[in-house]
């Protein structure tokens, strides 16, 4: 289960217009119609489209107020995916490194 909700957030970060309008969630709180001003190359039907793959990750919370719907950004899920993966592999990479640069550096110093 814990696969598949992974899936789903990384299906939903995959397309620039949805990580075009986290983008604007991250600003601030906005309605879908100012949502739908943001970017005029999609139809009122695509954005909600987009907001409901990004709502059933978990990365946009709704709440509505009569007829409004305001779409807020759900922070709390970003930095669980960016401890979960970012930050993991970013401590690899950065412990390669320095490993490799030592491991140069030892090279450079015994052909001099």
């Amino acid at each position: 289960m814990l696969e598949e909700k992974t899936d789903r957030i990384w299906k939903a970060l995959a397309d620039p217009t949805r990580r075009a309008i986290l983008d604007d969630l991250a600003r601030d709180p906005q309605t879908t119609g100012h949502l739908v001003q943001r970017h005029p190359d999609l139809c009122r039907t695509a954005v909600m489209k987009h907001l409901e793959l990004l709502t059933s990750a978990g990365l946009v919370v709704i709440r509505r107020e009569g007829r409004t719907r305001w779409n807020y950004l759900n922070p709390v899920l970003i930095q669980r995916v960016c401890e979960r993966w970012i930050h993991n592999h970013l401590c690899q990479m950065t412990g390669a490194m320095g490993r490799l640069k030592d491991h140069v550096e030892s090279h450079k110093q015994r052909r001099e």
